[in-house]
């Protein structure tokens, strides 16, 4: 029988890409993890990676044992999700998973709330805008803008975000929609929707700057660098920025609250549910 945290190591390799991943995501050395996953190949008596100068290409083998791992890691996780739910704790900490436009708006707002009504949970807020893996336990809930696609997801649709063009109350072409320029995402986002939708509204007409995210957009407009496309719980409450007048197609995604199947019962868990979902419909007007 091979050794099952040489298993670990070579997951880690397979998911990373590399040596250095790996050992960055499991805190070790780089020789480490060479060396566990050099143990592995001996006890299987078969090649599972190709090292290469920058990376680590799985053999034939290594993509079979892959598939194996991901099977064992899905399982680890679940009987940790069972023990969760077998204790049922009402106190204790809970990681949230928040996109940055609700984190830097909605959060600030409400974790104050949060804190006095329920002292005994310690909330941990990871704010990216990649999607967490429930499953892998990445996070315990999620806020998301588009609706979950996972088997082992439970979601809940708490409403639409809804945007609008805004601009500075001073910006030199207010009034002028032919001179408009607009504030949009630079190009390795290019494909998100909103960036789609932004660059289908300006058409010919130029972007003055290209940014990474929302709360960027907001502050360029607010800089009087052109036409933003912001959510209207953002963009109403500035009072420097003026909503412009659009008739074309609208920009709305989905607020979904995410939790694991597993976990959906748990009483800690469920008060920080039932917490966000006033939260996000009373910001969101829903």
């Amino acid at each position: 029988m091979f050794n099952w945290e040489d298993l670990r190591y070579f997951h880690a390799v397979a998911q990373g890409g590399s040596l250095s991943a790996a050992a960055r995501l499991l805190q070790v050395d780089h020789a480490t993890v060479g060396r566990r996953v050099t143990s592995l190949e001996q006890q299987l008596a078969g090649c599972l990676l190709d090292r290469q100068a920058r990376a680590c290409v799985l053999t034939p083998l290594g993509e079979q044992v892959l598939q194996l791992t991901r099977a064992i890691e899905h399982h680890a996780f679940a009987i940790e999700r069972a023990a969760d739910a077998e204790r049922a704790p009402a106190r204790g900490k809970v990681t949230l998973s928040v996109p940055p436009v609700l984190v830097n708006t909605l959060l600030t707002r409400c974790m104050f709330d949060f804190r006095q009504r329920y002292p005994e949970i310690q909330l941990t807020v990871v704010s990216q805008p990649g999607v967490v893996s429930l499953t892998r336990r990445e996070a315990d809930l999620a806020l998301r803008l588009v609706r979950p696609t996972d088997d082992y997801d439970v979601a809940r649709k708490l409403g639409e975000m809804p945007f609008s063009l805004y601009a500075h109350n001073d910006y030199r072409y207010l009034n002028d929609p032919a001179r408009w320029e607009f504030i949009g995402y630079e190009e390795q986002l290019a494909r998100m929707p909103h960036a789609k939708w932004i660059n289908e509204i300006a058409g010919q007409r130029p972007i003055s700057c290209a940014v990474s995210d929302i709360i960027s957009q907001h502050q360029a407009a607010k800089a009087g660098l052109g036409v933003a496309s912001l959510p209207q719980f953002i963009g109403d409450s500035d009072q420097e920025l003026q909503r412009l007048p659009y008739t074309g197609a609208g920009f709305s995604p989905e607020v979904w609250l995410v939790v694991h199947a597993d976990l959906r019962a748990s009483p800690l868990l469920r008060k920080v549910m039932d917490f966000m979902t006033t939260a996000v419909k009373t910001t969101l007007n829903c």
